[in-house]
């Protein structure tokens, strides 16, 4: 029964490996990053998008609450993801989007690491995180919030997603900690990718100078430098 079992989880693990390359493969092969980086092409696309979501509001929001999960499941970055939410949605409704889909993403990720790939991963960060392991085990659900509000030390985000594997977290309280946790982060990042929209419908032309003088953007970066200092607060204190 357990060499069944063992098997199951080999093939099922070895069925998300294919399907996560495949992906990556047709994502690759069918976008192009200057595109999404292209000013012009942002600015040529912004009201047909913007429009297409007005007339479509709640597909749209169902649409890309889904793709946020599936994007934490295909161990997607999430920094540029998250600027073209509130890019598209605003502020409020990006963040609810990409705080419950991050969080339910991010779960999704850790019951599929933990069941397949526990071996894997506690052989490949279990020597690296050691040292945070006596301080989750303290106060699991506290620790590992702060863990996420101060991005994880630099720890990419799909790491952070699946590091609970190594001291085996609840469920329950790897929902409280990372719902929580992101908040803060996501709203921010939220706020400048909303702050983006606003500069392309008011300049034909990319400014660096109006874009920092422009509340849309600076008040998100003080709010990134507000984060970052109680980061470094929260490290120094907590993860001595």
């Amino acid at each position: 029964m357990n060499s069944r079992s063992s098997n199951f989880k080999i093939y099922l693990g070895s069925a998300y490996l294919i399907v996560l390359l495949i992906c990556i493969y047709f994502f690759w092969s069918n976008f192009d990053i200057e595109d999404f980086t292209s000013y012009e092409f942002i600015r040529e696309n912004k009201d047909i998008l913007l429009k297409y979501k007005d007339n479509n509001i709640y597909f749209l929001t169902i649409t890309f609450f889904i793709i946020t999960i599936l994007l934490n499941l295909l161990l997607t970055p999430m920094f540029v993801p998250t600027l073209i939410i509130g890019f598209i949605f605003g502020k409020w409704l990006g963040t609810l989007i990409l705080v419950v889909g991050n969080t339910i993403g991010g779960v999704l990720l850790y019951l599929l690491a933990r069941t397949f790939f526990r071996d894997l991963i506690e052989s490949k960060f279990k020597p690296k995180f050691s040292k945070f392991i006596k301080f989750f085990n303290r106060n699991e659900t506290i620790y590992f919030m702060c863990f996420r509000f101060m991005g994880g030390g630099g720890t990419p985000f799909p790491i952070q997603n699946v590091l609970p594997v190594i001291f085996d977290m609840s469920i329950r309280n790897y929902i409280i900690a990372t719902f929580l946790g992101i908040l803060p982060t996501t709203f921010v990042t939220v706020a400048l990718g909303s702050g983006i929209e606003n500069i392309v419908d008011q300049n034909a032309e990319l400014n660096f100078s109006l874009v920092f003088y422009s509340p849309e953007i600076y008040i998100p970066l003080i709010g990134f430098g507000i984060i970052l200092i109680g980061a470094f607060f929260i490290k120094k204190f907590f993860f001595k």
